[in-house]
């Protein structure tokens, strides 16, 4: 009977251990759903936090991208002006090429000449410049041809007269040169 009553002991024991064991078990295996808890949470911190960098990323390139526009915008328009203005220019240096010697150096003429010099001082101070054109090789992106001639004084493909001045704003033409070029 002692030997049966030990084995019963033995075996209530075991059973004992093992129902401790399975409580153990799931105890476990919440701590287990804790870390993957924590994994899912660390893997939406990673989403949120790599979300936000592409935002982030997509904002900065966006507001270059504005400010890039934006210049451009600001040289179409001043581009847009300076073609208005231009005619105005070509005008005075008409007027001064028909004047005699005598009417230059009047005190009207020498006024307008004044203002003529202010005009183009104010135009370089802005970006724009004369394109040059007598004597230099013709380049179509700088020159517009409207005529040629065969003429030994100037070299193959040389602008041998301007007809219209052309001018530059920055890098960029606002007008061609119109121009004769010799063959």
């Amino acid at each position: 009977e002692t030997t049966n009553e030990t084995v019963e002991e033995t075996e209530a024991q075991e059973e004992e251990t093992e129902a401790a064991a399975e409580v153990k078990k799931p105890s476990k295996s919440k701590g287990k759903g804790k870390i993957s808890r924590k994994d899912k949470k660390d893997e939406k911190i990673e989403e949120l936090n790599d979300r936000l960098m592409r935002n982030m990323a997509e904002f900065d390139n966006f507001r270059k991208r504005s400010e890039k526009e934006k210049g451009a915008m600001y040289e179409v328009g001043a581009k847009s002006v300076l073609e208005k203005i231009l005619p105005v220019l070509d005008n005075l240096e008409r007027g001064f090429d028909t004047l005699g010697e005598e009417e230059k150096e009047s005190p009207f003429a020498k006024g307008v000449e004044q203002i003529y010099k202010q005009f183009v001082t104010t135009l370089e101070e802005i970006g724009v410049k004369p394109i040059e054109a007598v004597g230099q090789e013709f380049n179509p992106d700088f020159h517009n041809a409207v005529m040629h001639d065969e003429s030994e004084d100037f070299g193959e493909n040389t602008v041998s007269q301007e007809f219209q001045k052309g001018y530059m704003y920055k890098d960029s033409v606002v007008r061609h040169s119109m121009v004769k070029v010799s063959n």
